[in-house]
């Protein structure tokens, strides 16, 4: 099996909240940036079909979505996947910049960038209440691992 987690590619959640920022600022309007979010889920580690179950799914989300963590030495990795394309890639973007972080910068990283970045602004209120929903599933699983 592939390995499902994201890695990160950035050096911190703030660098890429950053980076993300810029390539957003690449194009001239939402329908652009819509397709560049989609290509972005397109990317995502292949997720186990045994893990979308119930057990898996995000609450609040409009569209099914799935995630496992994984703790291991001391950061948090993260899989993730929706039934729908541009869900995948607002997964896609949670995922790069949570993946692979210590439990204190996942607390310390507030998802109010998906407000500053305009994102849940320029989605539907449904699918803004569903990234919010899956932000904050991803600080819950941080908050439950033991301080180190």
């Amino acid at each position: 099996m592939t390995d499902p987690f994201v890695k990160p590619e950035d050096d911190t959640a703030a660098d890429a909240i950053a980076e993300i920022g810029d390539e957003l600022a690449l194009f001239d309007d939402w329908m652009q940036r819509y397709q560049y979010i989609i290509e972005l889920g397109r990317k995502l580690p292949p997720f186990p079909a045994e893990w979308q179950d119930d057990a898996h799914r995000v609450p609040g989300c409009q569209s099914q979505v799935w995630m496992e963590v994984q703790p291991k030495d001391g950061v948090l990795y993260l899989a993730g996947t929706s039934d729908a394309a541009i869900v995948s890639g607002l997964v896609a973007l949670l995922l790069r910049v949570y993946s692979g972080r210590s439990r204190d910068e996942i607390l310390n990283t507030d998802p109010k960038f998906l407000r500053d970045l305009g994102l849940v602004q320029a989605l539907s209120t449904n699918r803004g209440n569903g990234v919010e929903a899956m932000a904050k599933a991803i600080r819950k699983a941080a908050a439950a691992l033991p301080v180190e």
